[in-house]
């Protein structure tokens, strides 16, 4: 039998442990404040300076509390690379190239997605003035050039015009080119057909190609922008991110009701003569919204049909791919 003074040594002992208990859980705990951006540098990965110069005919970028940096690459293969390498942080794509990418083990979420109601007829399958070929089914037999790589909008517009026309990727000889070297390959005759997008696509008909089949009814029009799971993985970058996603959402809206600026924007940074820049922006004008369940559905119905096809190695979730918390409307 446990003695009386024992019994009370013991509770005595206990209600010294649970007081210091207590004081270690009412000692206040260091919360770490919110990231200093002044020390964030994003690296904002883009194709043909797309993003930029919306981005800067706006002025949405101006006083940024981080540091932005532009990379600018010909097509989605040679972005995704370099976020791959952890040479940029984001990646604006079509829907495909991102799926592709995502396919291959790109360490990547999806942060936004653009919405545009014209922009399927900005992907087409093209062929030199003059061409015999006049139907997609004219295609069997015959050699197309695909830009830029596998899994791109471009190969996904074909894959579509392809099956519609009784055809499968069997039928015909495909090969793939950046969209650079294939304009001047296409110009000079070296190539019968070639499914193509956006300013390559826009010049090569403002110099008579005919467009064959473009991506309505195949191609959803559904942009998006990608992130690097480093990037998002580092609080600074996330918040940045977050930010950046905002602004560049106003600056679409501001390309929507300001054409005639962003076009003489758009001319100076790029180059391009103004008859391309005109079609090209003719066709290109979306919103930036976030990635919701629908355009998720969207995205499943294409990885599921690269992977039937074996043209993705694995099968996407491209549930598992949205990152939803980083942007939202307003």
């Amino acid at each position: 039998m446990i003695s009386k003074r024992v019994r009370h040594a013991g509770l005595s002992l206990l209600a010294i442990m649970a007081l210091a208990a207590c004081g270690k859980q009412a000692k206040p705990v260091a919360e770490a404040g919110p990231p200093d951006l002044s020390k964030v540098t994003l690296v904002l990965g883009d194709q043909v300076n797309f993003t930029r110069t919306k981005a800067e005919a706006a002025g949405v970028l101006e006083g940024t509390p981080y540091k932005i940096q532009w990379a600018s690459f010909q097509g989605a293969a040679p972005l995704f690379e370099a976020v791959r390498s952890g040479d940029v942080d984001t990646a604006p794509a079509a829907d495909t190239p991102v799926l592709a990418a995502a396919a291959g083990g790109a360490p990547i979420k999806l942060i936004a997605a653009a919405v545009s109601p014209t922009a399927a007829t900005g992907v087409a399958i093209l062929v030199p003035p003059g061409s015999p070929i006049k139907t997609v089914a004219d295609l069997k037999g015959r050699t197309v050039i695909v830009s830029s790589a596998r899994g791109s909008v471009a190969q996904y517009v074909l894959f579509g015009a392809l099956r519609e026309a009784g055809l499968t990727e069997h039928d015909l000889t495909i090969g793939f080119m950046l969209p650079g070297d294939a304009s001047v390959a296409f110009s000079s005759g070296k190539i019968e057909a070639w499914a193509t997008f956006g300013t390559y696509q826009a010049a090569a008909e403002l110099h008579g190609a005919r467009v064959l089949r473009d991506g309505v009814g195949i191609y959803s029009g559904t942009g998006l922008i990608a992130a690097s799971d480093k990037a998002l993985a580092d609080p600074g970058k996330r918040a940045a991110l977050a930010d950046v996603l905002q602004r560049l959402a106003r600056a679409n809206d501001w390309v929507i009701q300001h054409p005639t600026e962003y076009a003489r924007v758009f001319a100076k940074l790029t180059g391009l003569p103004d008859d391309v820049v005109a079609l090209v922006l003719k066709r290109e004008h979306p919103q930036l919204v976030p990635v919701d369940a629908h355009i998720v559905e969207q995205l499943q119905k294409i990885a599921d049909t690269f992977y039937e096809a074996k043209l993705f190695p694995v099968r996407v979730d491209a549930a598992k791919l949205a990152d939803t918390d980083i942007f939202k409307l307003p």
